[in-house]
């Protein structure tokens, strides 16, 4: 469980394929205390450390993952937003993130509103009931409150410290992004849907 607040920006500096795709991230954690087996939310996938070094761990992807997720999100040299997982006692200072992608967007704009961006995002049409206007979303890992939907285009306006922060400060019109919807707009859904 986390909360979409990101504590880090690591790079991918080796991508491997094993049967699985294995990944080593770099990162700025201190990994004495990260256990092997903990999990990391990369860009809002929880994935799981499997070995570590002082300033590195390597995680395991599996064709499912990479398959659900953003194209090109695993290739060397990415930046990817970092987040652990959450602790009892914890602020929790944005919203319930599991780590799991519902979906792919597509980035349809990034506009400079005075210091801040203006992102419009495309949804697949599967989610697009999901998301609504002043409720939250988790783009790449982060936790957002939606502007304005126009199904299946959601807006988002991106505070420089987030922008900074982020690797949201550096997405391009064109780009594919995770999104991960709220988990209540998810369990609702599915509630309507069985007495639909």
């Amino acid at each position: 469980m986390f909360t979409g607040i990101i504590t880090d920006v690591g790079r991918i500096v080796a991508a491997e394929q094993r049967g699985d795709l294995r990944l080593r991230i770099a990162c700025g954690y201190d990994m004495a205390t990260v256990d092997l087996g903990a999990s990391i939310a990369c860009s809002g996938v929880c994935l799981t450390v499997v070995d570590k070094g002082s300033d590195w761990f390597d995680v395991d992807l599996s064709a499912e993952t990479v398959g659900r997720s953003a194209p090109g999100m695993w290739g060397q040299g990415r930046r990817l937003n970092l987040e652990r997982s959450l602790k009892l006692g914890e602020e929790l200072g944005g919203h319930i993130v599991t780590g799991h992608v519902d979906g792919v967007g597509e980035v349809i704009a990034v506009e400079p509103v005075g210091n801040s961006t203006h992102l419009t995002i495309a949804a697949p049409d599967a989610l697009a009931p999901y998301i609504a206007a002043k409720g939250s979303v988790a783009v790449d890992g982060v936790s957002l409150t939606v502007n304005a939907v126009e199904a299946p285009r959601f807006e988002l306006n991106i505070i420089p410290h987030t922008a900074q922060q982020t690797t949201l400060g550096v997405l391009a019109q064109g780009e594919h992004v995770n999104i991960e919807i709220d988990i209540l707009a998810r369990y609702i859904g599915r509630m309507l849907e069985l007495r639909g």
